[in-house]
């Protein structure tokens, strides 16, 4: 059964409510996603009056590299695929053997 929400800690619960308002951080020229943009968290923190903020950030931490390893292997996946249909025939995948007799 998968996990939900309320399935974990509160403290865990608003590490997730407050990832969700930090903005993303894409790498220009590959479009490669770079995790999470930190410069707001501190009033994120100031702003809903997180009791445990240290806590939180490692939480947030934990879950944005699991986001990041998430998308990195989905965009190799991406990638693979679109060389193998590149890729000129027999050149990935089946090689075919002719035997002719004459």
């Amino acid at each position: 059964m998968p996990l939900i929400f309320s399935d974990f800690p509160e403290e865990v619960q608003v590490a997730f409510f407050l990832y969700d308002f930090l903005p993303d951080n894409w790498e220009g020229m590959s479009g490669s996603y770079l995790g999470k943009d930190y410069s707001t968290i501190e009033f994120l923190f100031k702003l809903f009056e997180v009791s445990e903020p240290k806590e939180t950030l490692l939480f947030i931490k934990i879950y944005d590299q699991k986001v990041v390893e998430y998308r990195m292997k989905k965009q190799q996946q991406k990638e693979k695929a679109s060389k193998v249909k590149k890729s000129p025939p027999g050149a990935a995948g089946k090689k075919y053997v002719h035997n002719v007799k004459g």
